[in-house]
């Protein structure tokens, strides 16, 4: 029998925390972070890492589990948030796993067998020709024996589209052609979907717009020089999230803080946007619709009222 959990989804910046925390009050539960920047330790305000103080008492897991300097993967969160998800729900309590990287819920959920990482040497290799081609040359290349997947990337994803390169160069088989294999097993867990927006596109905007304001008022730009003053490389994965790589160039000289920050709300915008696109793609998702200036309390009650159908 295939093990319920709930999964909350949504856009940066939406109050998935707050509502996750809420619901797991509620219900009992124990959240599981599905961000794929939170999981690095001492890169909390950039992150909107929730504090220990903020938490209510609920447990959370998969915050602070890799070093800035580390590659962390899609692989390596199923790895570590599996055994935790089947430990919570063994217990007999209710298993929320929460955040915005979508890659993260639907490969826990799926349950995916991932393609190896063989020390051939060939990741390397990409990464010194795209450090001297360019993204373009790589996009270019990856369309050229992986269209479907190239279709998908932007050119500032640099790590998927590497990574898709090296799963042809190292299996002979697209990552595409790996993936569709790999969505026709039977998922790990069937979970109950739960998605948070906002009724007003502009309302989300401002609150992208705000937290890039208080960021700076906590100290972002401090807590990333104090990163490279701690040796952490500027080209680290880590590094090059939104939010951090703006304000490097920024430090480095190339743009004023205002124009990082500026640079920060219009990636912030499109990558809200992009999640979006993302789970919408999901059909089970049930979503929950916030307007503007509410307090959040009737939808958590419309969470509950979803979670309770389920149940029975």
């Amino acid at each position: 029998m295939k093990k319920p959990l709930i999964v909350l989804s949504g856009p940066t910046a939406v109050g998935k925390t707050r509502l996750s925390i809420s619901l797991a009050k509620a219900i009992g539960g124990e959240i599981i972070s599905a961000d794929s920047m939170q999981v690095y330790k001492y890169m909390d305000i950039g992150s909107a890492k929730i504090m220990p103080k903020e938490m209510q008492g609920i447990p959370h897991h998969m915050i602070d589990v890799a070093e800035p300097w580390e590659d962390f993967s899609g692989s390596r969160y199923c790895d570590m948030a599996a055994p935790i998800v089947d430990d919570i729900l063994s217990r007999g309590k209710t298993a929320v796993i929460a955040g915005g990287t979508g890659l993260y819920m639907d490969s826990l959920i799926r349950g995916n067998a991932f393609a190896p990482f063989p020390a051939t040497g060939v990741r390397e290799r990409l990464e010194a020709q795209a450090d001297t081609v360019g993204m373009e040359a790589m996009l270019s290349q990856l369309r050229s024996v992986d269209p479907d997947a190239a279709g998908r990337l932007h050119l500032s994803d640099r790590k998927r589209i590497l990574r898709a390169l090296e799963v042809y160069l190292e299996t002979g088989e697209t990552i595409t052609e790996h993936n569709r294999k790999t969505q026709a097993v039977p998922p790990r867990y069937s979970p109950i979907w739960l998605g948070l927006d906002f009724a007003q596109r502009g309302e989300l905007y401002r609150r992208v717009d705000l937290r890039v304001s208080l960021m700076l008022q906590q100290g972002l730009v401090e807590e990333i020089q104090g990163l490279l003053a701690d040796g952490i490389p500027e080209k680290a994965t880590a590094m090059q999230a939104i939010g951090y790589k703006e304000f490097v160039d920024a430090l480095d000289g190339r743009c004023t803080i205002e124009e990082a920050a500026d640079l920060v709300r219009q990636s912030s915008r499109r990558y809200a946007k992009r999640q979006l696109t993302w789970f919408r793609r999901n059909k089970a998702i049930h979503w929950l619709i916030r307007e503007a200036g509410d307090t959040g309390r009737e939808i958590l009650e419309n969470a509950r009222r979803i979670v309770s159908d389920f149940d029975n």
